[in-house]
């Protein structure tokens, strides 16, 4: 019950987002949406808290669990913007991605896995928690530049309309997408050196045909990709922008890839 209020929560905060993106709204109502998205990301963590001690496991195993934790790491993408009055529209181009995992996540069943998880204990929740703030830095850079690239069409066909009004300035957006890859980027670092420190220690290798660990390397040299796209001379902006939006797109697929093929097993964050 809990995951259903979030979802509806995220979907109403939609919904009043593009209510006001069609009405060519700036003040309050707007607001007011980035408001309902905040409580949807609260809910959100609570259901995820209630199923960690109701089967004293994180929920990382099972493909319903998995995919509502994707989908937070998006909410907690959307709630990091929520105090940049404006930037919080990002939140448009988030909340789709959240709400279909989300929906996808409870037609599954979001139930704890039979499949016993090794890696327990401190350096497991710090692991996930660097990963998620990882991934979360992604997402904002996905949703920043997704926008960056709807805006300068706009601007560059001169059709200075509704959404040109509604989404934030190039320059906001360029910024949130660079201060995402970058902490991003180096969250993903720290989480791959927990788990990589626990895997040699406890098993003598890095396990790297696995993969869960192929798709956490992927991942990284993705953020890589992004950092060099915004490197040199020319449209950085642009390119960091394109850079970060495939980026984002390669790592949901490949990770949606891997949960059908390797049918759930092991963790993926």
């Amino acid at each position: 019950m809990i995951h259903l209020l979030a979802f509806l929560l995220y979907v109403g905060a939609f919904s009043l987002w593009i209510h006001f993106l069609v009405k060519g709204s700036r003040g309050e109502g707007p607001t007011f949406a980035s408001a309902i998205a905040g409580a949807a990301v609260v809910v959100h963590a609570i259901a995820l808290g209630d199923y960690w001690v109701r089967y004293e496991e994180l929920p990382l195993v099972g493909p319903g669990a998995a995919l509502s934790s994707l989908a937070f790491i998006g909410g907690l993408a959307l709630l990091a913007t929520i105090p940049l009055r404006e930037a919080a529209r990002v939140g448009i181009a988030l909340l789709p991605f959240i709400t279909i995992c989300l929906g996808i996540a409870m037609i599954l069943g979001i139930e704890p896995s039979p499949l016993s998880v090794d890696f327990q204990g401190v350096g497991f929740v710090l692991h996930v928690t660097f990963a998620f703030f990882g991934y979360q830095g992604l997402a904002l850079a996905f949703a920043a530049g997704i926008l960056y690239l709807i805006q300068h069409h706009e601007l560059k066909s001169k059709r200075l309309g509704r959404f040109f009004r509604f989404i934030p300035p190039l320059a906001t957006l360029d910024l949130l997408g660079r201060v995402g890859v970058w902490a991003g980027f180096a969250m993903l670092s720290l989480a791959l050196g927990l788990g990589w420190a626990w895997t040699t220690a406890n098993r003598g290798s890095l396990e790297v045909g696995d993969p869960k660990v192929i798709w956490a390397v992927l991942s990284w040299f993705i953020f890589v990709a992004i950092i060099v796209a915004r490197r040199g001379t020319g449209r950085t902006d642009y390119r960091g922008a394109m850079a970060a939006v495939i980026g984002f797109a390669v790592v949901i697929c490949s990770y949606l890839a891997l949960r059908l093929t390797v049918g759930g097993a092991g963790l993926f964050l």
